[in-house]
């Protein structure tokens, strides 16, 4: 590859910073279009209403962030960000009740989705190939439906109409991408579309951790049953920087979270499987009032599946698979799509057929999160389906069941649970569920007792014992 060659990057969150920085090996310059005015440190923006929410960054992302933009964690943690073990620095009540804190397999990075976004965008724009134009509009792409040759912008505040001429256009806007929009202006038709909606709706509130739990304290969660038929209600308590917890509730159709501050410890307490958040929480101060959002939806554009692609053109991040924020999964799955794209630019760099490649091997690269999101949604009550992926649908019963096999077993399990948190943090693929070891740990069953009570450790009930409320 040349130095001559160029990329843009539309979106300038998450997805576009690191697959600018990958771009960054392969081309000589990489400009990053958004609309938004960034912030100088770690403060939300306009364009990502969602931060407002618990965001985790898993194992299986973090580790190709680090690998695309090295010392990123430590810089996140030198900034107050939480590396929590999994699972033995979780107290979690899954749908299968309580799991063991078995020793550490996998981790998270644990942190304010502001200060996440500031310290890689801080990263990636040190490389001197990458530029970002901020408050800056895409309007058309430049090209035909053959090749996509660049895109047409206009600046924010003037007015003014420029073309960027580019060897690859990246879409990384996320879900509100206008790519639908854009493309079919080439004469590009409309992709299948497919989208699983349970309905849910999120509320988040920050609080000022009691100080003895300020640090060194587990993310605590409680989780819905899938399976008892009735709205799927959850609670998440995620320590991040500053001395502070963050806690998110949520609820599927007909199970919505409160959109007032009075009623959200409440709900905490008795509107979840479990109180032990709602507990935690109770005399703790809190910071900001309650944020709600609904833009929860699993949806998938196929692009992938079209009989033609244009060259120079490709689309990742929630602008391809958006999931349900519960699980966690959306930044990592981003970060594995592109090293995906990566990939085909390795084996066919600004080859023929470059684009087209690289949108069947993205597809591939979300693939898991999509099961992983989908499969549990699909089944609460009021969810609103369109698929004929007929593992959500003919298929169902017997994944559901094997799923429900490995995640009750993997509560008591340690091989197992090594397994199940190897794939949920996306560190593994559900091909690593078949290992030979792993069918013969299912095999072998449970091996830990049920747990009756949350698994606190004594040191972490007696640091709350000055005035959390929880009760063991």
């Amino acid at each position: 590859m040349t130095s001559t060659r160029s990329a843009v990057v539309l979106g300038g969150g998450m997805a576009g910073m690191l697959v600018s920085s990958m771009l960054a090996r392969h081309v000589g310059s990489v400009t990053v279009i958004d609309r938004d005015e960034f912030p100088s440190g770690p403060q939300l923006r306009k364009g990502v209403p969602q931060a407002r929410h618990a965001h985790i960054l898993w194992s299986g992302g973090a580790r190709i962030v680090e690998e695309l933009l090295p010392g990123t964690t430590d810089r996140l943690q030198a900034a107050g960000a939480h590396r929590i073990g999994i699972p033995d620095g979780q107290v979690s009540f899954t749908a299968y009740g309580w799991q063991h804190r078995f020793p550490e397999a996998q981790f998270m990075i644990a942190c304010s989705r502001a200060l996440l976004d500031w310290t890689v965008r801080e990263q990636a724009l040190r490389d001197g190939r990458i530029s970002l134009s901020e408050k800056t509009e895409v309007l058309a792409l430049l090209g035909d439906a053959g090749r996509v040759s660049g895109v047409r912008v206009r600046d924010g505040e003037s007015g003014a109409e420029r073309e960027l001429a580019a060897d690859l256009v990246v879409d990384t806007t996320g879900r509100g991408s206008p790519l639908k929009r854009l493309v079919a202006e080439l004469g590009v038709p409309a992709p299948e579309e497919e989208f699983v909606d349970s309905g849910m709706v999120y509320a988040t509130r920050i609080f000022r951790a009691p100080e003895a739990a300020a640090v060194n304290f587990p993310l605590v969660s409680v989780h819905a049953d899938h399976r008892a038929g009735r709205p799927g209600c959850n609670a998440v308590l995620m320590p991040i920087e500053d001395g502070r917890w963050i806690v998110t509730v949520s609820g599927t159709r007909g199970g919505e979270p409160p959109a007032v501050d009075e009623e959200f410890v409440t709900f905490a307490r008795e509107g979840v499987r479990h109180p032990l958040v709602g507990e935690l929480i109770t005399k703790a101060q809190p910071l900001t009032s309650v944020e709600r959002s609904r833009s929860t939806v699993n949806r998938r554009l196929h692009y992938e599946r079209l009989a033609a692609w244009p060259e120079g053109l490709v689309v990742l991040g929630d602008a391809v698979a958006a999931f349900n924020p519960v699980y966690g999964h959306g930044m990592s799955a981003a970060a594995h799509s592109v090293l995906a794209l990566e990939k085909q630019l390795r084996e066919r760099p600004f080859e023929p057929g470059l684009a087209r490649a690289a949108q069947h091997a993205i597809a591939l690269a979300v693939d898991d999160a999509w099961v992983l999101a989908t499969s549990h949604d699909i089944g609460y009550p009021g969810c609103r389906t369109r698929t004929r992926d007929p593992r959500l649908t003919r298929h169902a019963g017997e994944r559901q069941r094997v799923t429900d096999l490995v995640g009750a077993t993997a509560t008591r399990n340690r091989a197992v649970n090594r397994a199940a948190v190897a794939l949920n943090t996306l560190s593994a693929t559900m091909a690593s569920m078949q290992d030979p070891e792993v069918m013969a740990a299912l095999r072998r069953g449970p091996e830990a007792p049920v747990l009756t009570e949350p698994p606190l450790h004594t040191d972490e009930l007696a640091r709350l014992a000055s005035g959390a409320g929880v009760t063991a």
